[in-house]
């Protein structure tokens, strides 16, 4: 009887660790689950439900390119549409510092430019013009647009279960700031003899900075399909603040000269445009659940 009972309490603390480092092993011996040390990479799984939905649905939603995008856009926060800006995605990964518990962060750093340069008349134009076949002098108007977008965040998972469905909750941080302008020069110079009158042209553009902290819970399940690679789904609740400033134009204008209308100058004025937004909210995520796909590695 004595034995029995020492059988069954070293059979019971085996059962007990074999819980808490969450091994499960594939008839080919892999381990299933999520270990500590192991670093994870998540992605976001709608582009792939999407298209296999659509195969499905013979491809008449248009979604029949896979695009495997890393992680929801940019942790929650929104404004970041700003021109020309790039992917408008954020890195997700994970670091599990042991069965149990995982740190968890999310990085986007983007920046990003292009030029668009057009050909346009030479003004003014030339005295006596050209004939044909020869053409009229031309000249560039280029545009420049650039942009900046940041996110950072940071949290803490905590993980229960030891069978292939794991629960996970926890808390996170996540901050965002981006920026975004364009300037356009123009190849032929506003004068007496050519200029685009009192409305002006545009020299340069801004957009508002944008500004966002978040803080929230999260909680959701981790389904473990494949050795090492799970599918999640999880809901977030907490606190969201976001402002956006103004942004500014910048004008040209071509001011004639009052007592000789022959001359004049070429003036420039900026102001704000566009505008100024505040946002609070503590509520459920904006998007519903966030579906992932993981992979662990050591």
């Amino acid at each position: 009887m004595k034995k029995t009972v020492l059988f069954a309490a070293a059979l019971f603390t085996v059962t007990a660790v074999s819980a808490q480092t969450g091994e499960i092993t594939s008839a080919r011996g892999e381990n299933w689950l999520s270990q500590d040390g192991d670093w994870g990479l998540t992605f976001d799984a709608q582009p792939l439900l999407t298209y296999v939905g659509n195969l499905f649905n013979n491809g008449n939603n248009g979604y029949n390119t896979l695009q495997m995008n890393s992680l929801f856009t940019s942790s929650g926060l929104t404004g970041f549409t700003l021109p020309n800006s790039g992917s408008n995605v954020v890195i997700g990964g994970k670091k599990l510092i042991d069965a149990n518990t995982a740190y968890r962060g999310k990085l986007r750093i983007g920046f990003g430019s292009d030029k668009v340069t057009s050909l346009v008349t030479a003004q003014p134009l030339p005295n006596p013009l050209p004939t044909f076949p020869n053409p009229l002098p031309t000249t560039e108007d280029a545009t420049s647009n650039s942009y900046m977008a940041i996110n950072i965040g940071a949290g803490i998972e905590k993980r229960v279960g030891s069978t292939r469905v794991v629960g996970i909750y926890g808390a996170e941080l996540n901050i965002g700031l981006g920026s975004a302008s364009s300037t356009t020069d123009y190849g032929n110079a506003q004068t007496a003899d050519f200029n685009v009158g009192a409305q002006g042209r545009v020299t340069e553009s801004k957009s508002g900075s944008v500004f966002g902290v978040g803080l929230n819970a999260f909680a959701g399940v981790e389904w473990f399909c494949a050795p090492k690679i799970s599918l999640s789904g999880e809901y977030s609740w907490g606190l969201w603040l976001q402002s956006q400033g103004y942004g500014s134009t910048t004008t040209e204008y071509w001011v004639p000269n009052q007592a000789d209308p022959t001359t004049g100058t070429v003036q420039t004025v900026t102001v704000d445009a566009g505008p100024k937004e505040s946002r609070f909210s503590l509520d459920t995520g904006a998007s519903g659940a966030s579906i992932g796909v993981n992979f662990y590695f050591q």
